[in-house]
């Protein structure tokens, strides 16, 4: 059984979802192994992502398990059998590879929610805007790794399918440029929000019951919901959650942002306002 010296974050989170069967089916790592013909450091290698399974040790896994959710089951083997090597390999080796994790997740993503509170999420921003922010980076970026960051960003936003964002105010009015950068900004992200594929809500400053100013957040749709992720920033480094609990937790925190934001057509309103005190 080959390893891997990098597992990607899909591959680490399916040898998860395989820990958490087997656990919730009650047996330790010496058992699976056995079902399998292995060692019990080959089933860790497995649940950590360093190792492969193919369909057929996967579905035997499941059915010991007495797993009989076959949707689940159906997308748990198409994660190990998934051989896609996207567009992002191509930074590879140029760029940390949580990037390159957030593109794989991209890809495979039903659908995209996001809260943002400080920044214009990365998904709509200017070039010129995603370069502001790279900018004040800690330690400071070369000029070589600032615009490596701005195309792979404004590659991402060709993307991104189906996707829904609350902004609040505060990240619309926070000058991270110059006013020009802010107007275009804000222009952007009135041209974004007529797409189809995008909903876009404000919540302004003035705006009762708004409790979630610390919630900024990005929820990414999987094939099924108990293979949703939420994509965290912390201070060292992206962090992605998985839980069940806890993503029930953000999918109530996103619908009370989004219920006390403005609807589609008062947020372009809004933002066309915000435009003009510029």
């Amino acid at each position: 059984m080959a390893t891997r010296r990098h597992p990607t974050a899909r591959q680490m989170r399916l040898g998860t979802e395989l820990r958490r069967l087997r656990e919730a089916a009650g047996l330790k790592a010496t058992a699976a192994a056995a079902l399998l013909g292995v060692s019990s450091v080959q089933v860790s290698q497995i649940e950590s992502g360093v190792a492969g399974v193919s369909e057929e040790r996967l579905r035997r896994l499941a059915a010991n398990y007495c797993c009989f959710d076959a949707e689940l089951i159906d997308a748990l083997v198409a994660m190990a059998t998934d051989r896609t090597r996207g567009w992002w390999e191509e930074y590879r080796g140029l760029l940390p590879t949580s990037f390159l994790d957030l593109s794989e997740l991209d890809h495979h993503a039903a659908f995209h929610r996001e809260v943002a509170i400080v920044y214009v999420p990365g998904l709509l921003q200017t070039e010129d805007y995603a370069r502001a922010v790279f900018s004040s980076r800690v330690p400071e970026l070369t000029s070589e790794e600032l615009e490596l960051r701005v195309r792979y960003r404004m590659a991402r936003q060709a993307k991104i399918a189906s996707y829904e964002v609350v902004i609040h105010e505060a990240a619309l009015r926070i000058r991270i440029s110059d006013r020009s950068v802010s107007r275009a900004q804000l222009a952007r992200l009135v041209e974004l929000s007529e797409k189809p594929h995008i909903t876009l809500r404000i919540v302004p400053f003035d705006l009762d019951g708004f409790s979630g100013a610390s919630g900024a957040m990005t929820y990414v749709g999987g094939p099924l919901p108990k293979l949703d992720t939420v994509v965290r920033d912390a201070p060292h480094g992206t962090v992605l959650v998985d839980s069940e609990a806890q993503l029930v937790a953000y999918r109530t925190r996103f619908r009370r942002v989004q219920s006390v934001s403005l609807d589609p057509e008062r947020s372009r309103d809004f933002i066309h306002k915000l435009a003009g005190e510029l």
